[in-house]
This record gives structure tokens, sequence and C-alpha cells, in this order.
């Protein structure tokens, strides 16, 4: 964690990543900055931040950090807003959103304030910020696409609105006033400024180039040791070695049945690997590879509702960015496997042999072979089965589960070419199993687990 980047709506990870191999955590909130204090990091950048329903970062934490003699840089969003109040002790601002709360051309929080999604979708941001409304009219203006009353009808439409309404169509809407709108609605989804990623950007920028310069902070005045702030550090120390405490009394709980402990210590290790290899290989998953991580898991887990995804999310610990970093894990894995696709058969056949399995499996898969060998020569063909009465016995008596909705990404999963390559095989089998097969293969050999 030597680089600490705070961020959410205004940029997706991919992008930071693309300036700083940094470690990302969600918008900051109360006690965050005190948190990652406490292991050193060489820098830390805040970009976004939470507003309402959680309390905000403190100013004394970013202090603290400056105290310690770790750069804090803010932009965009509650970094702008929370450099601007303590420029003068030693925080770096970046960008014009910055600029602009620092000279008190703006001043309200709402400025920067966005709705967006959960942090499972990356916290997707769902209205317009107030500064990049403003720029995006002032460019318009410039570009003449606009006259100045219009801007400013368009302006004050904007500023009346919640930010949680802050959308181009409802700006319109509110805007009294026809004129010149049109030319303005089509030249908006090319025109349209995005004031906080661009600041954030740049912010990013200079964060690399600081590091790489290893340029030292100043020493922040020291930050008075008051009741509440005593407070706030016993009580982040506290969940800390709580959280850290119960870690490994349920490591343990699971070293008390060896086999099992042998088995996720393994699992454990293909994660760490994979996170390692993906990040050597520049892989990042995007929001689609997210999305069918989501997808799948909650398919497993049975977690239709988003109030089932909530109760489970609680009952394992975890927030909505770590659930995210955790599919993020998976993501990581599926990639570098498809990566070593070719030589992964090979090992496969290693494990098995290794498990004992080996020629179990290799006496059945001949027994198949032969088999459907045999009804090809009496039928001229592999026989007469429906494919849909295979994937139903398959999935519903086999598996004991409900088919997956994507076939296509269930084949891929298990090393397939695709949703067709998976019907062949479950074809084959239902025939085996079903079309004068051997009695003994009614039902498959058990299968170690691996």
């Amino acid at each position: 964690m030597s680089i600490i980047v705070f961020v959410g709506p205004t940029l997706r990870a991919e992008s930071v990543q693309e300036h700083l191999d940094a470690t990302i955590l969600p918008p900051v909130q109360q006690g965050d900055v005190y948190r990652v204090v406490r292991d050193k990091p060489r820098v830390i950048g805040i970009i976004d931040g939470f507003f309402d329903g959680v309390p905000s970062v403190w100013h004394k934490e970013i202090l603290w950090a400056l105290e310690q003699g770790i750069p804090v840089f803010g932009s965009a969003s509650m970094g702008a807003l929370r450099a601007a109040e303590l420029a003068d002790f030693g925080m770096i601002g970046v960008g014009r959103v910055f600029e602009e709360y620092l000279s008190g051309a703006i001043a309200d929080d709402d400025e920067v304030a966005v709705l967006h999604g959960p942090a499972e979708l990356g916290f997707m941001p769902l209205s317009e910020p107030m500064v990049s409304i403003r720029a995006t009219l002032a460019e318009a203006k410039a570009a003449k696409v606009v006259s100045e009353e219009v801007a400013q009808t368009l302006l004050d439409a904007a500023k009346s609105l919640h930010y949680r309404d802050r959308v181009w169509d409802k700006v319109i809407a509110a805007a009294d006033t026809t004129l010149g709108l049109e030319v303005f609605r089509s030249w908006l989804p090319e025109g349209q400024v995005d004031a906080k990623g661009d600041d954030a950007r740049e912010m990013l920028t200079q964060m690399a180039q600081h590091l790489k310069a290893e340029n030292e902070s100043p020493v922040a005045p020291r930050v008075e040791r008051t009741l509440v702030w005593r407070e706030l550090q016993a009580r982040v120390d506290s969940e800390s070695a709580s959280q850290e405490t119960e870690a490994r009394a349920l490591v343990d709980e699971v070293r008390l049945d060896p086999e099992l402990y042998t088995r996720l210590r393994d699992r454990a290790a293909l994660h760490l690997l994979a996170r390692d290899e993906a990040h050597r290989i520049d892989h990042l998953p995007d929001r689609d590879a997210l999305r069918q991580q989501m997808t799948a898991h909650r398919f497993v887990a049975r977690l239709p509702r988003h109030a089932d995804l909530m109760e489970w999310l609680q009952d394992n610990d975890l927030t909505l960015a770590q659930y995210e970093a955790m599919l993020a894990d998976r993501a990581h894995k599926d990639a570098v496997i498809s990566a070593r696709a070719d030589d992964l058969d090979t090992a496969l056949l290693a494990e098995l042999r290794h498990d004992g399995s080996y020629g179990t499996l290799r006496d059945r898969a001949r027994r198949k072979a032969d088999h459907l060998e045999a009804l090809h020569q009496v039928n001229g063909a592999a026989g007469d089965t429906n494919r849909t009465q295979s994937l139903i016995w398959f999935f519903e008596t086999r598996l004991d589960q409900a088919i997956p909705d994507d076939l296509e990404s269930y084949a891929i999963a298990l090393g397939l070419e695709g949703r067709e390559a998976f019907l062949d095989l479950i074809e084959a089998e239902f025939m085996f199993c079903h079309v004068g097969g051997d009695p003994e293969d009614q039902v498959p050999d058990k299968r170690a687990e691996l």
C-alpha cells in the first residue's frame, strides 16, 4: 500500500492504473485516512469521498498524514474541497475545481456531488456534477453553440435541481427556454466536459512526477490531540485489532480440519499467484468482467435480490468495495487460466495422477468412446436423443441445480470453446449413461474433490 488513491465515480480503476501502480480504495469517509496512514504509504491521493449518509473525512486525519511526512494530494471532488481548505497546511490541490474552491468562485458541496451506483458496479455516476455542467456550458459558449443568455438559463436551471437530479435531460427540461437547445442537444454528446475526470487525471500525473522526483513534503503543524481526535484513534485502532484477532481465530478453526485447510490454502495460493501474474501482464478486469463474476457468484450463492446480496455481505464481513475486490481476484484468475489454456490440460492430468483418479477416469473415457462408436455403427449417428433432454438431465438430475442462463460463459469456464461444445459433451454423457450403456456407468464414478 505504498500509493493510496481514494476514488469512486470520478474515475474507473483502470484509468488510475494507467498513471500509477496504486492501491485503489473506495470514496474516502471518516477514519479512512487515519487507517491507511498507519501503514506508512509514500503518498495519498483523494479524489472522491462520501457526502451524504456517511461521516465525511476529517480535516485532522489529513493533517495527521501530513504531520507524518506523507504528502496528500486532492482533486476533482471531495479531494478538491479538502485541499482548498487545507492548502495553507501543506495539502496539495490540483486542477480547476480546486482552484475555484480556493478562490471562492464556488463554495457549495453540491458543486461536486453526484448520484452514483453501488460499489459492485464501480460507483457508476448517475448524475452530472455541477462543476462539469459549468465547464460544459462555458465550452458551448466558446464554440458559439449557445448564447450567453441561454447558457445562464441552463446554469440556473441546473443549480435549482438537487444534485441527484442533475442529468442533462432534466436540466434542459427545467430551463425556461427552447432557443438554441436543439443545436446544443446535438453538440452535447461530443462537446460536454468531464471537469472532475480531467482534474483527477492531472492529479495522478502530478503524483507520479512527485514520486519520481522523490520530493520531500514539508512537515505540517502538529495535530492537536483533542478528546474527539483521541476517540477516533481509539475506535479505529480497536476495530482493526478486533478484526485481526477474529481473522486469526477463524483461520485457526480451519486448521482443525487439515484436509479443508490444505484445500483452501492451495486455492488461496492460486489467487495470490494469479493476482501477481495479472499484474505482470497488465490485466485489469473491466466492468463487463466484474458483472459476469458477480452474476456467476450470485447464481451459485443463490442471491437473486439486492437485499439477499446485502445480507450475504454482512454475514461475510465484507463491504461492497471488498466484494468488488473479491470479484476482481476471480477475474484475474480466469484471465490467467485463459492465458495458460494450452498448458492446462497437461497440468490437469498430472493432478489426476497425483490424486489417484487418473486410472478410473481413463478407463471410463475409453468405455464411453467404445460405446458411442458402437451406437454410431448401428444407427449411423451418435444416437437419437434430444439435446434439451440431455441438458435438463445433466443439471437437474446430475448436478441438482438450475440450468445457467449463460451457457456460453459456463462452457468457456470449463475450458471448452463455447456452448455447442458443452452440449456435445453432455449429450455424449447422457447417451453413455442411458442408451444401452453398461449398468455400472448409470451413475458416474465418484470424483475426489481436488
